[in-house]
């Protein structure tokens, strides 16, 4: 069995991040992520519509900025027949092995970027090497550069070993919208895979770490809420609006103060609000956009429940009305034993592996969750692996970098924990 170079995983990588794409924008990724997969031994490769539920799609943006990405993609020399298979948005990609007699593993990677600019300071390695972003407004903070880098080097090397087994790759869209994971949860593609992995670089862990489950996720719920009023003149004739912003702050304040829960942790968060259109107008509109979190789902939902009779009670308190419009959700999950148990023995053996950790709290919301829990709600076992690596800036910051290093150790522990799981014969 070989393994892709070094040199070849960090071209891979640098070319992804010089082009992040927003969630369910990621026309260029795709259609790169399957000329790759082209190039490759593998058995099928499934794309856009293929791969996704579209009836479950969410967070997904209007036509018009839909088109100026598939554009810019076009531009930059992305397959034009590739990319009309993906138009409306319909992203992301999925490849198999086929090789005989065994289990079916899938291997979850996520390949959206982030909607924030990407640092220029000669410090940050992307713009001083020269393959910082190309897309002003763009970035690959999180590392999803490298999630799709390790998904093809394993699919690469799993395909040239003696792997028994079929192997499914899938590269979702949109995890960073909390939009993607749902639809291709509910593709049916996943309904017979017996093992899944998901895997994520970085999340506070050194190069040389390994995490073997990751636990705590927190179920998450975003929402966009809408508040519309009456405008008046603020100086002659106030008595006659209805203020929508007094509407606004008045849900900020109390979605604050909802009780948590003594069931474990829960969380709030108004992160963006703005209205109105002038100082001597009475605003008819604001909006907040928010998030509720449950260290459970039942929690997240408590969560969401009180924080929708917050949003109406503000509404009502202030004669305005308010559409609230979900923007996200994805379930908590945790990674079984049987699954950490061999990436533990895997990693442990791995060249560049320094020290295994078996298990640690995620400390936020992933959406490859809605795929964990298909595949376990069918019998089957997931696991959530840690691939440290060092980074100088925190996750989604401007400086935020992947030690190339980490790709290496990425792909090899998981084409190995892929080969055992193998043998474990379900």
């Amino acid at each position: 069995m070989s393994q892709p170079s070094r040199d070849r995983l960090v071209e891979l990588r640098r070319a992804f991040h010089r082009r992040p794409e927003p969630a369910w924008r990621e026309f260029w990724t795709t259609a790169r992520i399957v000329e790759e997969l082209r190039s490759l031994d593998v058995d099928e490769i499934r794309v856009g519509p293929e791969v996704l539920d579209a009836d479950e799609r969410i967070a997904v943006p209007d036509d018009a900025e839909r088109d100026r990405w598939f554009q810019r993609a076009l531009d930059a020399g992305a397959d034009p027949e590739i990319l009309d298979r993906l138009r409306g948005g319909f992203t992301g990609a999925m490849a198999t092995v086929e090789g005989g007699d065994g289990p079916t593993i899938g291997l979850r990677v996520d390949i959206d970027g982030l909607p924030r600019e990407e640092s220029t300071d000669d410090e940050h390695a992307p713009a001083r090497e020269g393959f910082r972003s190309e897309h002003e407004g763009a970035m690959h903070a999180c590392g999803h550069d490298a999630h799709a880098t390790i998904g093809l080097g394993v699919l690469e090397a799993v395909a040239d070993s003696d792997f028994e087994g079929t192997l499914k790759v899938f590269f979702q869209p949109a995890e960073e919208a909390i939009g993607g994971g749902k639809p291709m949860a509910e593709s049916g593609l996943l309904d017979d895979v017996d093992y899944l992995l998901a895997v994520h670089v970085g999340l506070d862990h050194p190069t040389g770490e390994v995490v073997a489950g990751i636990e705590g996720f927190l179920a998450v719920h975003q929402f966009r809420a809408d508040f519309s009023g009456e405008p008046a003149h603020a100086g002659a004739r106030p008595s006659e609006g209805r203020n929508a912003v007094q509407a606004m702050a008045a849900a900020v304040q109390n979605l604050y103060a909802i009780p948590r829960h003594e069931d474990g942790k829960t969380r709030i968060n108004a992160g963006k609000v703005g209205g109105g259109s002038a100082t001597n107008v009475v605003p008819e509109e604001a909006h907040i956009e928010g998030e509720v979190r449950g260290e459970t789902t039942a929690l997240m939902e408590y969560m969401r429940d009180r924080a929708r009779s917050v949003l109406d009670g503000a509404a009502a308190m202030h004669e305005c009305d308010v559409e609230v419009t979900p923007q996200g959700e994805a379930p908590g999950a945790e990674s079984d034993d049987a699954v950490v148990d061999v990436v533990e023995a895997v990693a442990g053996l791995t060249d560049g592996v320094d020290s295994v950790v078996r298990t640690d709290d995620l400390g936020g919301s992933e959406d490859a969750t809605y795929l964990m829990r298909r595949v376990q709600e069918n019998g089957g076992k997931a696991a959530y692996v840690g691939i440290g690596t060092d980074h100088p800036g925190g996750h989604h910051t401007a400086t935020f970098d992947v030690d190339e290093e980490s790709l290496v150790v990425g792909v090899e522990t998981l084409t190995e924990t892929v080969r055992a799981l193998a043998r474990e014969r379900p």
